[in-house]
């Protein structure tokens, strides 16, 4: 597997895929640890500029809240942290020559920017994420906008702000479907609900009647993670904020006026939006590696691969823990106590190979939570402690989930730093308009 460098007396070069949740705090982390000798280099590698923390892409798409605000950029945050950052989408993985071969950078008329490189490394940590799945829906992938990336969130965005100036100039109506029940599906539905009073309030558009949003779900009830309580609660409240939700209703196709459900019927919308379901990207398949049908990397305790130099965390990884049937969500969650296994176990590792296996990762379900903007939250509890899988709901709900984001902020930036970047949005809420009106 060619030569081990990664010993004490030899500092390893750790490259890491994947700029989200578990990638940049990985990076982060162990790019101020380079001075303990273990580690030569901490590169990052990212198809993208910037970072948005994943949970948070639906207000991006709404715009209600500004992307410029909430994005980490790369180079910046390499700078701050101490670690590299490459530019360029992974392509193929040469494992005998330990190094991340990427494809070349063009721009968008076809020019060749940047030629295919290859980044060497002794530890190679994949953290590349997931995407939505289509799972092969014809016209989905043609005529629906997806929100799983920073850049298609934006794109979204600016599509519907153009709408909006269409509905407010010309007198016309605005749909809007979002396809998938889940959290995602679920917070994209109520921020578009206040998108719309804050648009109003704007005086961007006119009636209620004429911005609708459908939410359509192929299960029998919205939130299938969550306790049937919070799926109640929730699909009531989408309700009386004038949402349309259709459960047990699957989409056969997708075409440019709307979309068509599984007994033919039409559901008419100019705009369309695909949250259902994950998957990893393909190529991760191809790379000589255990992968699951969804093209998830099969890791074992310690977060590797079949590969002993090779990791996965986050959406791309798939752990199964003892006793269990079913492997850990694709969540935030569960990315961010794996990035702090790591952060804790890989300098060991490279102490002493023997003695840092040793420990296992360990998953504790801290519960869930599910925002729907600034009407209402609900979250269940994990069962551990003083909990045993309650729920909460209102105001306390809501804290938790800003909570998570703000604890997010503070890793990547350290508490200071962290803490004023709150304050920043505080006061930007009061200054600046309530939705992006660029």
């Amino acid at each position: 597997m060619g030569e081990e460098r990664s010993t004490a007396s030899q500092p390893a070069r750790i490259v890491v895929v994947g700029g989200g949740v578990a990638g940049l705090e990985i990076a982060s982390a162990l790019g101020k640890r380079r001075d303990d000798g273990l580690i030569a280099s901490v590169t990052l590698i990212d198809s993208d500029s910037a970072h948005v923390w994943k949970p948070m892409l639906h207000t991006i798409a709404a715009g209600t809240r500004d992307l410029a605000q909430q994005q980490t950029t790369y180079l910046a945050q390499a700078a701050d942290a101490g670690f590299a950052y490459q530019p360029g989408e992974m392509c193929a993985l040469d494992r005998v020559a330990k190094e991340v071969l990427l494809a070349p950078i063009t721009a968008p008329d076809g020019r060749e920017v940047v030629p295919g490189r290859r980044i060497a490394y002794d530890k190679l940590v994949l953290a590349i994420g997931s995407g939505a799945n289509d799972f092969g829906t014809d016209g989905v992938l043609e005529h629906c906008f997806m929100i799983d990336t920073r850049r298609k969130a934006d794109a979204f965005n600016q599509e519907i702000r153009l709408r909006m100036v269409r509905s407010m100039t010309q007198g016309e109506g605005l749909q809007v479907a979002i396809v998938g029940g889940g959290a995602t599906g679920v917070e994209l539905a109520a921020e578009l609900v206040q998108l719309a009073e804050s648009a109003r309030a704007y005086g961007a558009i006119g009636e209620a009647a004429r911005f609708g949003i459908v939410l359509v779900e192929a299960g029998p009830r919205l939130l299938p993670s969550f306790t049937e309580d919070i799926s109640a609660a929730t699909k009531r409240r989408l309700e009386a904020l004038g949402v349309t939700v259709l459960v047990n209703e699957r989409v056969q196709q997708a075409t440019a006026d709307g979309l068509v459900l599984g007994d033919g019927r039409t559901v008419n919308a100019g705009l369309r939006v695909w949250a259902a379901g994950v998957k990893a990207p393909e190529f991760l398949s191809t790379l000589g590696l255990q992968t699951t049908r969804g093209h998830q990397l099969v890791v074992n305790d310690h977060l590797r691969t079949d590969d002993p130099d090779i990791y996965a965390v986050g959406d791309c990884a798939s752990f199964t823990l003892p006793g269990q049937i079913q492997p850990l969500p694709p969540t935030a969650q569960v990315a961010h106590q794996q990035a702090r296994y790591l952060i804790d176990t890989l300098p060991q590792v490279l102490r002493d190979p023997q003695a840092g296996s040793s420990e296992r990762f360990a998953y504790r379900d801290m519960g869930a939570l599910v925002s729907l903007a600034n009407y209402d939250a609900y979250g269940s509890l994990g069962k551990f402690g003083l909990f045993n899988g309650g729920t909460i709901r209102g105001r306390l709900a809501m804290l938790s989930h800003l909570w998570l984001y703000r604890s997010h902020q503070a890793r990547l930036y350290g508490f200071w730093r962290g803490g004023f970047l709150w304050l920043v949005d505080m006061m930007n809420s009061r200054l600046r308009p309530s939705i992006r009106l660029d």
